[in-house]
């Protein structure tokens, strides 16, 4: 049998960008590949979702106040158990989880890395079929090596993160990660059971013709939002025409077109939530590693998605993120509109 030397797994990926340090320990790599293979395990899972007991309600809320689905469970359960049995994490937080968790084990507290996850963003979505994701990101400890991992090494800001990344089960199945050296995104082939390399070193386009937003709130979004929202409806066709919106209601897949086609995606403090909805740990921290990584943009309105400091697991921001362009006529509206 022929073997296509130009399909790179992930495996290979990881190994091949260890070579380029010579005094890296590898276990960065083995926790990249310990979260490709729970998503392996949850795309299973999601694929065949419709034809076992796993959908609808688990029962239960969560710390969010939100009806928790059975396979957020299921997806939640199973991070949480690779990670605690490989040999590169020290602890997790996770959405689903009121707290974060410790491994308190002798090779956990020498694991250099904490993680956070959403396991499955747009869950309320599973029972529709729509594309659904894992959110993840990833701390270098603040904490002494050899010691339990402590509740500081999750609380850090974005900017500290070391890798952050997402899975979307979609059409095809796409893991997409991000280290400070850029974005690489790897499909599932499913005739091997391995992600391999399919969109290398992602760049985000500058401007895009797509706005994501829910339209739904727009009376309770500020004014600045209200602008901008009516300047992406009317645009003349000098300028690109009207943008065309485009919100599916699943993070996960919302963000991941508009990185590789171009495009803006808005979620907003309204006048009931003015932090917003979006968890600051969770989602808007990896997604802003991964989408300035590849040249776009991420604030909560105000400042940098990046540079705020946590004070919370759970802590909510609104949220933009997208095209440099785009957010930059973004701040332009805004800004005006708060003088």
């Amino acid at each position: 049998m022929a073997i296509n030397r130009n399909i790179q797994t992930l495996d290979e990926f990881t190994i091949q960008e260890l070579r380029n340090f010579p005094r890296a320990t590898g276990e960065l790599s083995g926790l990249l590949r310990d979260i490709g293979l729970a998503a392996k395990r949850v795309n299973v899972e999601v694929n065949k979702a419709g034809l076992v007991d796993i959908l609808g309600d688990y029962g239960t809320t969560n710390v969010q106040g939100e009806e928790v689905k059975k396979l957020d469970v299921f997806a939640n359960d199973h991070f949480t158990g690779v990670l605690q049995h490989g040999i590169s994490c020290a602890g997790i937080g996770s959405e689903e989880i009121d707290d974060v968790v410790i491994f308190d084990d002798e090779i956990s507290n020498q694991s250099k890395y904490v993680c956070l996850f959403d396991p499955l963003d747009g869950s309320s979505n599973i029972d529709v079929n729509v594309s659904i994701g894992t959110i993840f990101s990833v701390f270098r400890r603040v904490s002494e090596i050899g010691k339990p991992a402590t509740k500081e090494d999750f609380l850090q800001p974005g900017n500290r993160q070391v890798a952050a990344g997402y899975v979307i089960y979609g059409s095809s199945t796409m893991l997409v990660y991000a280290t400070k050296r850029g974005v690489n995104g790897f499909t599932l082939d499913p005739s091997i059971g391995e992600f391999t390399l399919s969109h290398p070193n992602i760049k985000c386009p500058e401007k895009g013709k797509i706005y994501s937003v829910n339209h739904g709130n727009y009376y309770q979004y500020s004014e600045g939002v209200q602008k901008y929202i009516e300047s992406c409806q009317r645009k003349d066709k000098s300028n690109g025409g009207p943008y065309t919106q485009r919100y599916i209601g699943s993070m996960v897949a919302d963000v991941h077109r508009n990185l590789i086609k171009g495009g803006i995606f808005m979620y907003p403090g309204t006048t009931d939530k003015p932090n917003g909805k979006l968890r600051l740990l969770y989602e808007c921290n990896p997604f802003a590693f991964i989408v300035e990584k590849a040249g776009g943009v991420a604030t909560n309105g105000t400042q940098s998605i990046l540079d705020i400091q946590p004070t919370a697991v759970h802590q909510r921001t609104p949220f933009f993120i997208g095209s440099k362009l785009m957010m930059d006529e973004l701040k332009s509206l805004t800004t005006q509109n708060e003088q």
